[in-house]
């Protein structure tokens, strides 16, 4: 059975759909995922077909009515899942034939082929994989265990680990990896109003600098002013892809991250990662995996020292001798 998945529209949200995808695939449906444009290369080692969904809903809806039909009888609706919760994506679905399960709420309803009511009060990986559950059983497939898995699982190929490194030499990089930190002093959007960017990445980059441990930041495309502003002392890696951003997140010792992208490619592939959260919810958004802690939260920022007391906890325990 082909399943036609609207993939969410962050880093972050892609990265803890990851068990829900591959519960899916490994029970047998053929996933064709939609979504943007850097999808594709973080995905690159799960080998699902992954197509830009185009920025208008005519266009989306159009390029949707090309993708190859499944092997229902003639008549039958071809299915579709959807991680997302906006209006237009469903609109896309229902313009474009495809009969979708996915969340009820902002007028979707009568755009689905089936409405689940969205939950409250679970981690989002927990949100996807009760979509992925309601997906299999209504495709036919077998059942999907409970709970989620422990660990999200993305898989790297060849090329995101060869960037990696190759950008370390090209940065002048030497000594052993563990030794490596990765900030993620950044953030897109809001919660509540308030930025979820930590003020202390300067001062923690400064400190670490003076301990003889290097700091990375791999700002995005126009992100480099920012990422320098953000942590002066840390040497930017511009231009790394998101496969060889994880790659490098898991051949450096931490990873210390806002609640955003950075820090889910990090709990992605299993890496130490430290989530720095302010005035968002660790209880929705934390750090899936074992490797994983957060600090702060619901309205509150953690201090320097608190940041820094952790650090040196987990760069002990990465094996890379005393911060």
């Amino acid at each position: 059975m082909n399943l036609i998945v609207r993939l969410p529209n962050w880093i972050g949200d892609v990265c803890m759909a990851l068990p829900a995808l591959q519960a899916l695939d490994s029970g047998g449906a053929r996933l064709h995922l939609i979504g943007k444009g850097w999808a594709a290369d973080l995905l690159a080692a799960h080998q699902w077909p992954v197509t830009p969904m185009p920025k208008s809903l005519m266009a989306g809806a159009a390029m949707l009515r090309s993708l190859p039909v499944d092997s229902l009888p003639v008549n039958s609706p071809r299915r579709g899942l959807l991680l997302t919760n906006s209006l237009s994506s469903a609109a896309a679905f229902r313009f474009a034939g495809i009969a979708a399960l996915g969340h009820r709420g902002d007028g979707r309803s009568l755009l689905l082929g089936r409405g689940l009511p969205r939950p409250t009060g679970l981690h989002e990986v927990e949100v996807f994989w009760r979509l992925a559950c309601a997906a299999a059983d209504w495709i036919g497939l077998p059942a999907l265990p409970r709970p989620a898995p422990a660990s999200l699982g993305l898989r790297l190929t060849p090329e995101h680990q060869a960037s990696a490194l190759a950008a370390l030499r090209q940065a002048g990089i030497q000594g052993p990896p563990n030794r490596l930190i990765v900030l993620g002093p950044l953030s897109v959007g809001t919660t509540g109003g308030q930025s979820k960017r930590w003020s202390g990445f300067a001062e923690l980059a400064r400190q670490l600098s003076d301990r003889g441990i290097v700091t990375l930041t791999c700002p995005g495309p126009g992100e480099e002013a920012q990422a320098m502003a953000a942590a002066p002392c840390a040497i930017a890696l511009p231009g790394l892809g998101l496969g060889a951003y994880a790659a490098l997140c898991r051949l450096a010792g931490l990873t210390v991250a806002n609640d955003s992208g950075p820090m889910h490619l990090a709990a992605a592939v299993d890496a130490p990662v430290i989530g720095i959260f302010g005035p968002s919810s660790p209880a929705r958004t934390r750090p899936w995996g074992g490797q994983s802690t957060c600090l702060g939260g619901d309205g509150v920022w953690p201090d320097l020292a608190t940041v820094m007391a952790q650090v040196d906890r987990r760069m002990v325990r990465s094996g890379s001798g005393e911060a």
